[in-house]
Order: structure tokens, then sequence, then C-alpha cells
């Protein structure tokens, strides 16, 4: 039995490919596995391919595979591309209207005989994977079920009729393959990154959503939508990323958590923004979903290049904290953090996320509401309105109170101002003024999560990564040890600000240490250096728009386990 059984399903654009990955991945999840679904999506509308690669685990799924058990194409170009990635003995499903060349493993499906109509061809495939996963036909009713109700009784009868026939076709004609142990507990959930931010923004209170839509950010932005109503969430299409973010700070100022999701070339027209939040003391939440640049880049590939432009966005100098989730609980947590950390130090709080950690889906466990900690809140009290000031510097973090909510005046400008935020030119008191904003930095390091050490003390290796790396290094980690190498591993869940002392002794202990990351300049561990002096000289990195994979991994460390 297998610990793991990996798929990838290759076709085009408007082929259903993500439907039937969407309802077999949830069904996979119930059925007791877990799970990994991350798609390749080409930056077109219709035409160019498309896949799906499926790891199906007997415990959690740490990163994508590398190679293939079962390739189910939809396209004959799928097969030409993915046939060098597929193990020994593996399956290929085809059409069996293609009339292909027999071979061992081949499988033609009759897409025509069992899909009354081309639109059936997804459900059709759903079918013959599920009787070949072994997943019960209930199951996979009820999911086309839930997806069709909506469009009437008689198109949920033809979907189910179509998936009872494919289903008895696969049992007659089709492997069963050889699966792992299903171990996973009851109750799970099946989500990727952008629907655990949107959880998370929920769970903290979020308000207000300002946005331009831009992928691979815009799920968040629209999952918000879903929740609107019911949640009390006013989500806003502004006309351009700059009225965006400007909308979130006005609605913080009226006193709404303010979340603003975007990616990178969206996020640099509101660096502006940025800056008149640190200079407010606003607290605004930014969710940077990264994807490949310059300019447009890759739009629907996925990269860690923009830690430098979130670190340095915004002119003049002001505090603010970059939460990097690592995995999809983190995802939640750390957006529910974010908010906190926010409100705590008036300022704008960072969580960057790239397009691979955003749209994976992934098995998870329910998140726990009951330990979430309460998120700090603004200062509704109006004691001695007549002398409130809303930039008191007699604390690094003034009393921020809401106009309207009593008589107190709260004023906010774009300008230099003093206590009570009127516009100065006085040389010292910008000098008083600055520093109380820098000071606030003391309130972000006392919040500061440290990373997270794994294996053993003093190793030979020792990894350092950081958000969605972290996860398939921990794969990395354990393919290492199984070698006989003692292996560590340092995973950043936040990279600004950084507490060297919770850190720097590892990196100091290790006989090598390696960086990997999803950006061609290594840009964390530049960030590493200017904040330790700690250079490290051995990288792995990835930058052609494709996920870190354990393989890609394991073959970058090949010169350097050689040399140990």
């Amino acid at each position: 039995m297998r610990d793991a059984i990996d798929l990838i399903m290759g076709g085009e654009a408007g082929q259903g490919l993500d439907t039937v990955a969407g309802l077999l991945g949830k069904a996979v999840v119930r059925s007791g596995w877990h799970l990994l679904a991350a798609q390749h999506v080409m930056s077109r509308v219709r035409g160019g391919h498309n896949n799906f690669r499926v790891r199906i685990g007997s415990g959690p799924v740490l990163g994508p595979p590398d190679t293939f058990h079962l390739l189910a194409a939809m396209s004959r170009e799928s097969v030409d591309l993915h046939r060098d990635k597929l193990e020994a003995q593996a399956v290929i499903l085809v059409d069996a209207a293609w009339e292909m060349p027999a071979e061992a493993g081949l499988l033609g499906i009759p897409f025509a005989e069992l899909a009354p109509r081309p639109v059936f061809r997804s459900v059709v495939l759903l079918g013959v994977l599920g009787a070949m996963l072994g997943i019960e036909a209930a199951m996979l009713r009820d999911q086309l079920s839930d997806q069709f109700k909506s469009k009437g009784d008689q198109i949920v009868a033809s979907n189910l009729d179509v998936l009872a026939a494919s289903m008895k076709w696969a049992g007659e004609h089709a492997p069963r393959l050889s699966m792992p142990e299903a171990t996973g507990p009851a109750g799970r959930l099946t989500m990727d990154g952008n629907q655990a931010i949107v959880l998370g923004a929920l769970a903290a209170g979020v308000r207000f959503c300002g946005y331009y839509p831009m992928s691979p950010a815009t799920t968040i932005a629209e999952g918000l939508v879903q929740s609107a109503v019911d949640m009390g969430v006013v989500v806003e299409q502004a006309e351009d990323e700059i009225a965006a973010a400007n909308m979130a700070l006005g609605a913080a100022y009226a006193g709404a958590r303010s979340i603003v999701p975007t990616s990178g070339g969206g996020f640099a027209l509101m660096t502006e923004a940025v800056s008149l939040s640190g200079v407010m003391e606003m607290p605004v939440v930014f969710v940077v979903v990264q994807r490949p640049g310059p300019a447009t880049g890759l739009a629907t590939r996925t990269e860690q290049a923009d830690l430098d432009l979130v670190l340095y966005a915004g002119h003049g100098e002001f505090p603010r904290a970059i939460l990097a989730p690592t995995n999809v609980g983190d995802c939640f947590y750390l957006t529910h953090k974010a908010f906190d950390l926010a409100e705590k130090s008036q300022g704008p709080v960072f969580v960057l996320s790239d397009q691979y950690l955003a749209s994976a889906a992934r098995s998870v466990d329910p998140f726990d509401l009951e330990s979430l900690p309460p998120v700090a809140t603004p200062d509704l009290s109006d004691f001695d309105s007549e002398n409130y000031r809303r930039y008191n510097w007699s604390a690094p973090v003034s009393p921020r109170r809401i106009p309207g909510h009593g008589q107190s005046l709260v004023l906010a400008d774009s300008h230099e101002h003093n206590e009570a935020g009127h516009i100065i030119e006085a040389g010292d008191i910008r000098v008083r003024m600055q520093d109380k904003r820098l000071a606030k930095n003391d309130v972000l390091l006392r919040e500061v999560l440290p990373p997270e050490y794994l294996g053993a003390d003093a190793p030979a290796l020792l990894l350092v990564g950081w958000g969605s790396s972290c996860e398939v290094l921990r794969e990395v980690l354990g393919l290492l040890t199984a070698r006989g190498v003692k292996a560590g591993l340092l995973s950043f869940g936040q990279v600004w600000p950084l507490v060297p002392e919770t850190f720097l002794a590892r990196l100091e202990a290790a006989a090598t240490v390696v960086a990997v990351e999803g950006n061609s300049t290594a840009q964390f561990v530049g960030l590493l250096r200017k904040t330790t002096g700690f250079h490290i000289q051995n990288t792995v990195l990835r930058y052609d728009g494709r996920a870190l994979t354990a393989g890609y991994v394991m073959e970058g460390l090949q010169p350097i386990l050689e040399a140990l």
C-alpha cells in the first residue's frame, strides 16, 4: 500500500477540470484521505494547456508531486506534455475517439457514448476517477447534487445519470488503483489559502474590503462578497487600486476593520496609501498574493519575489509587520493576527502569500475559533473629550477614538502634525512625532512570531525557508533524515520585524546553511544578513513560475550533499 498516490489531470481551459478537481477533492477528504490539489493555469480564457496536480495521502500532504501514477488527459496535447513525468506502470486515461496506438497502461474512455452532450464530459471523468479511487458512488452523487441544484432537478438528474453510467463503465473496464490507507478524521475541511484568509478576516471582525480585481488575490474579495450580508461586510470594487486602498483608510478612520487584497502590480499603485496609513497611524491589513513579475509577468503563476516591495513600500519611515503564511492553517490564523497587530500598532500590517498557496486546495482540520484571542479595539470611552489628542505622544501608541462615538474631536492628516492632528512645520515637533511613530516598533517586536525549528540540534545541513516554501521543506527534511543526513529546518511565518535572538544561534550552530526561496535574488537571505550580519552562502532558488517541489529542492541540494 502506498503512502500517497499522485494524479495529474490536463486539458484546455473550459473543459471543466476545475469542477472535477473541486468535486473529487471534497470526496477524497470526506472519504478519509489527506489532499493537496494544485492548479497550473495559463493566462487565457480559452485554449492553452491547464492541469491540476492532485496528491492523495494517508497522512498530511506537504508539497506537490514531481511524478504521477495516473494521467487523465482531456486533450491529446496533455499526453505529450506529461508523459515524461509518469511513474513506471502509470495509467493514462484518454478519449477512445482519438484511436491512439495501444500501449501498456493506456485506457480509452468512450466519452461520446457516456456523455450525451460535450458539457457532460467532465462528469464522465469524475465518475471514472471516482471508481478507480474507490470513492463511494453516494458521496459523488451528493457532491454533484449540491453543485447543480440551483440549475433545477432536470439538470441534476442528467448529471447523476452520466455519473452512474461512467462509474459502471469504469468498474468493468478500468483498473482499481492501489490507494493509501484512509486515516483522516471526519469533519475536515477542503479549502485553499485565499478561502482561509477570508475566514480569518471574518473571524477578526472585518467590516470593509476595498479592492480592484487582480489575480491571484481577487477570490479573497469574492469570498467576502459571499458573506457580506450575513457578516455585515461592505465590499467595494473601486475604479483603481489607489482608490481601493484610500477607501480602506477612510473606512478604518470611521472605525471599520479594513482589508485590501491585491497582487504585486496592484500593490505597487497602493504604496502612497501605505505611507498615508503610516502618518495617519491608521490600522489597515494589506494582503499581497505574489505572482511573477516584472510588470504583468506570468499572471497565473507563483513566485516569492515581492518581499522587498512590501518591506519598503511607502515613502518615509514608519513601522510595519509582515506575516508570511506557510500553509492554509496559517492563512487563517495569521490573517486574524494581522488585524490585531494593525490595531495594536495603529498602522499597516501585511499578509504576504503567493499564487500557489492561494489556489492549492488542501485538507485541513476545522479552525479552533474558541482559542482565538480577542482582536484589539479602539478607545470608545470618550473620557475627557475636550482634552482628547489623537496623537498624544505620552506613549508610542496613542488612544484611537472613532469620530461620531462621543464628543471627542478625531483629526487625521497626511501632513506632519502635532498631538491634536493639526499641520505643523516646527522641526522639534517633527522629530518628537517621528520618534513616537518609530517607537511603535517595540509594540510589534513584542508580538513577533519566532520561526519554528524542526530537526536535529547543531545539524550538518540547515534549511531556511519562509512562507509557502516551508511545507515543501518539511518533506525535504524527512527525505534527508531518511538518507542519514543530520538536518534541520528553520521555518519563518513572519518575515518582519525579526528578532535575531530567536534564531541566530540555530544558524551559527549549523555546519552548512541553505536558504530555499521562490525568487531569483534570494531576498530573504539579504534581509537576514541586514538584520543579523549572518550571510547564507548556499541557496536553492526557483523562479520559473512553478511551485517548489521536494524533487526540485533535492536536485538543487545534490552538490551541497556531495560536499558534506
